[in-house]
């Protein structure tokens, strides 16, 4: 398989190219990078479109706008090819209210063909024959992050390149085994998918081990602290365990008189931590009323 080239638009006559080659393709690869490992709610990154000749790059963290993608994405005579799309559907619509039509997603047409390895690579060496390169240093690199360096565009570019001719060798398969009915239903629903916002689990801090060691005071701390910290995560969008790690947790919820006497000598949270973060567990530590 050829790799094509590819662009990152960076500026407004990159943008008005992009746009006048984008809308003449009937098909279109679609792919992002997103961030849900420091994030509560995952950060959207790179956008990558891929036509049958160029493979455009959009970042959603540069001032540029590309609304024009919407009306592609919407517009039913056009093909979007992506590959285990729920996500990417989800948060496309979460940010900008893209919303699609006629879409086609490679990992649930290979399910539905009988394959049982279902990551790109897998269904790219299956029906293509082709061995995608990946890297997971670059896969977990920091996407929000700018400049992003010429590996992770490579990257990003690569994922998104392969998915028209995967789409074309899949299309008729789904065809010859008269599947490709089944499939356009289970697309059309794939395309409905809404984001939504992460909720509390009532009963999460009990998950945390060491929790049946606590007390009973020890526990309803613990349940406190556990919620603050979801709140905490939500309001600032940072991962959970980026606020305070479930150990730390544990160990304020145990230490509960010797922390709040004095949180630094308690040894449970770095200088930066308390400095950060004191005042607020001194709030929680002290409060009267778990909330329902």
């Amino acid at each position: 398989m050829n790799g094509l080239s590819w662009i990152l638009v960076s500026d407004h006559a990159g943008l008005e190219e992009a746009r006048f080659r984008i809308a003449s393709a009937a098909v279109l690869g679609v792919d992002t990078e997103y961030d849900s490992f420091r994030y509560f709610r995952e950060k959207l990154c790179l956008i990558q479109v891929s036509t049958d000749s160029m493979i455009y790059l959009f970042d959603p963290l540069g001032e540029d706008e590309f609304g024009f993608l919407g009306d592609l994405f919407q517009n039913p005579d056009v093909i979007k090819v992506l590959h285990a799309c729920d996500n990417d559907v989800r948060i496309l619509n979460r940010d900008y209210g893209f919303t699609f039509s006629s879409l086609f997603d490679t990992q649930r047409a290979a399910s539905l063909l009988g394959s049982e390895a279902l990551s790109l690579s897998a269904v790219l060496l299956e029906y293509l024959n082709f061995e995608l390169p990946k890297s997971k240093k670059i896969q977990r690199s920091r996407w929000d992050l700018r400049p992003l360096d010429e590996e992770q565009l490579e990257y990003a570019a690569r994922d998104a390149g392969v998915l028209i001719p995967l789409y074309r060798v899949m299309n008729r398969l789904l065809e010859e085994h008269s599947l490709a009915d089944e499939a356009q239903r289970i697309f059309s629903e794939m395309a409905d998918g809404r984001w939504r916002e992460k909720t509390l689990s009532e009963h999460g801090h009990m998950k945390i081990e060491g929790y049946q060691d606590l007390d009973e005071a020890a526990r309803r701390r613990l349940r406190l602290l556990y919620r603050w910290r979801f709140e905490k995560a939500r309001s600032t969008n940072k991962a959970r365990f980026m606020i305070l790690s479930d150990q730390a947790l544990l160990d304020i919820a145990g230490r509960g008189d010797e922390f709040m006497a004095d949180p630094a000598a308690a040894g449970v949270l770095t200088r930066h931590q308390l400095n950060e973060l004191g005042d607020e567990l001194l709030d929680v530590l002290s409060s009267t009323t778990d909330p329902d």
